[in-house]
């Protein structure tokens, strides 16, 4: 049990009482000089209504994209902490659920062999908001229109019309593409976070497709800002027609590319540092206009008879070797 002793400290023209929980800290202060302290009684009483340094201790996390952060923040202190209150009833029940998905995911307690545990379900309104859609239409590169709403049977809907018209600005070669990504996951108090899906190895997906191709995407963002492109990727075929499909991909099956490009050094995926859930879809050929993909659920299971680690070779070229 601390006791707490309240000291005067005078320096120069300005005395604060400090709260002291060692004698030694008071007999700290009276060392400095006059000028020093008062250079640093100004810095420290300046810093101490800076919201990041309440912060630094609690939930605060430095941006790992870097960054100066030096400048003082333009919004007036007292609303920094009115809009803070607004949102704290909210960021606590996240942080309720972030003990209650840890012990959720404990493989003691609730982790069965050959269950599926559903990650994403679309029957409520606020678990569609979670995925944003994008097309080439909304980057001024093509027309094609896509949107994910709710299905006449409850369910998401990703649907819209491809088409593989190019503008014409001389530039754009090539057109016709929809993509619906999952928001990152986040923990509370605005931390970035990560799906952990290390105690599994298959992805489990219930669809009902138009007999179209879709590419399955999953990001995983590396520790390094090159790799933040990496993208794991493996096709959905659609059976198209009135039937449900279930389907089960091992994450062996995945293969790594970047920015679109099938990558020549490969990898498994890292399955406890996954960003973002996807879907892709392009116009080829024959293949434009309507396109209809109904997700009932995403989910991860673990098949103990599934023993593949990595499907396809992981070559290694000696480093004095150039292509030519």
């Amino acid at each position: 049990m601390f006791t707490f002793r309240r000291k005067l400290l005078t320096v120069g023209d300005y005395s604060i009482r400090i709260l002291s929980s060692h004698p030694t800290t008071a007999k700290y202060h009276t060392l400095l000089s006059a000028e020093h302290s008062t250079a640093l009684l100004h810095e420290r009483t300046r810093s101490l209504v800076r919201p990041n340094v309440l912060a630094n201790g609690l939930f605060w996390e430095r941006d790992r994209k870097g960054g100066y952060q030096s400048r003082e923040p333009s919004v007036p202190t007292t609303e920094l902490i009115r809009n803070g209150l607004k949102e704290l009833r909210q960021e606590l029940a996240l942080y309720a659920e972030e003990w209650k998905a840890r012990l959720e995911s404990d493989p003691l307690m609730v982790f069965r062999p050959g269950e599926t545990d559903v990650v994403f379900a679309f029957e409520q309104q606020q678990d569609r908001e979670r995925w944003v859609v994008t097309t080439d239409h909304d980057h001024g590169e093509g027309y094609s229109r896509a949107r994910f709403e709710q299905s006449a049977a409850g369910y998401g809907l990703f649907h819209g019309t491809l088409e593989s018209r190019v503008p014409i600005d001389g530039r754009i070669k090539r057109a016709g593409y929809a993509n619906i990504k999952s928001h990152r996951v986040r923990k509370s108090f605005k931390r970035e976070s990560f799906y952990d899906w290390g105690q599994y190895n298959t992805l489990v997906l219930k669809v009902r497709g138009d007999g179209r191709s879709y590419l399955i995407n999953l990001s995983a963002e590396g520790y390094y800002d090159i790799l933040w492109n990496d993208i794991y990727h493996y096709v959905l075929y659609t059976r198209g027609g009135p039937h449900w499909q279930v389907t089960k991909i091992p994450f062996s099956k995945f293969f790594l590319g970047s920015k679109g490009r099938v990558q020549d050094s490969q990898g498994p995926v890292p399955l406890n540092r996954i960003t973002n859930v996807g879907f892709s879809v392009g116009a080829r050929g024959d293949q434009e206009g309507e396109f209809r993909l109904e997700i009932d659920y995403i989910g991860v299971e673990f098949d103990p008879s599934h023993q593949e680690e990595f499907a396809y070779e992981m070559y290694k070229q000696p480093k004095y070797i150039v292509a030519t």
